[in-house]
């Protein structure tokens, strides 16, 4: 695929994020800032939606420095996004809306994992609503540019841990009977991975295409609440054992890089990758019901006005 500074990316990026839902610093390498930074390269307009906009333009000038000295690079810009609020996702789009009449990739990347229960200023389970609802409001809000700009995609980063979940537990939407950090991260990816077939169901003929993946294990800042005295196992496994299986900040975004870029990927819609290839799933993943009743609670949490077609281009 080619891509000139008139190809516009969105990226949500969590290694740009502070306090308990979001990474407190930003790394000098993460998936993000990688994904940003090649993009940047082939001539792209990037645009960074992050909760720290501070930490955010270091990242940024810190990116631009680094292509000065090659030609043809693209932009970048940053926005202020916290996924954790309904109101600052529809204010993040807003302003992007303002601004940008095309939007050729959406990338959705940002996540909190396996951190103490809590519940958003929504009033959802933190893993759930910033893991899926903050991104599933945002894609509809910016969906109609994106088919306006068609050819288009959407990539949504989930997670092998997809694979632990078999339910979405409505009956128990914030966990409160019950709470298992890993169980709960481990929904919220499933919910990234139903998400994104019923949204590439919705999208089949026009143009716009979409998907998700594991990214693999990154060395980053998001398994910081593995501290948690109750996770001490996993934390002594990650750290002195993972360094054999363990990817790189730019070896983990490849994958992300494959289903933006790749032509083969631009002709397939609704699938799950891993290592920059078709994967497998889980049953419950590929249940199109469980996909489409998600959809219709989803709609419902994020109180999206039911007037409102999403799927008409933007003209």
């Amino acid at each position: 695929m080619s891509v000139s500074l008139e190809y516009r990316v969105i990226g949500v990026w969590s290694g740009l994020k502070n306090g308990i839902i979001f990474q407190r610093k930003m790394p000098e390498q993460s998936i993000g800032k990688e994904t940003a930074l090649d993009f940047v390269k082939r001539g792209a307009k990037v645009i960074m939606a992050c909760r720290d906009l501070g930490k955010a333009k270091k990242a940024a000038t810190d990116i631009q420095k680094s292509v000065e000295h090659l030609e043809n690079c693209g932009e970048i810009k940053v926005v202020k996004l916290d996924l954790s609020s309904l109101n600052s996702v529809r204010d993040c789009a807003a302003e992007i809306l303002a601004t940008e009449t095309r939007i050729h990739l959406l990338i959705n990347n940002a996540g909190v994992m396996m951190c103490p229960w809590g519940l958003t200023v929504d009033g959802y389970e933190v893993q759930f609503g910033t893991n899926h609802l903050g991104h599933f409001l945002l894609t509809l809000l910016l969906l109609p540019t994106i088919l306006a700009s068609a050819p288009a995609r959407i990539v949504n980063v989930s997670s092998l841990a997809h694979v632990v979940a078999n339910s979405m537990v409505y009956d128990d939407i914030n966990l409160e009977k019950s709470y298992s950090s890993i169980s709960a991260y481990g929904r919220s990816k499933l919910a990234n991975v139903l998400f994104t077939k019923e949204l590439a169901r919705k999208l089949k003929g026009t143009g716009v295409t979409a998907y998700c993946l594991h990214p693999g294990v990154v060395s980053t800042e998001l398994t910081r609440h593995l501290d948690s005295a109750f996770l001490w196992g996993a934390r002594w496994v990650y750290d002195n054992l993972g360094g054999w299986f363990r990817k790189t900040a730019e070896e983990g975004a490849q994958t992300t890089l494959h289903c933006a870029l790749d032509e083969q990927a631009g002709q397939e819609s609704g699938l799950y990758y891993d290592d920059c290839q078709v994967a497998p799933t889980t049953k419950y993943a590929l249940d199109e019901s469980a996909a489409q009743e998600l959809w219709e609670r989803s709609l419902q949490m994020v109180k999206f006005p039911a007037d409102v077609d999403p799927f008409i281009p933007k003209m």
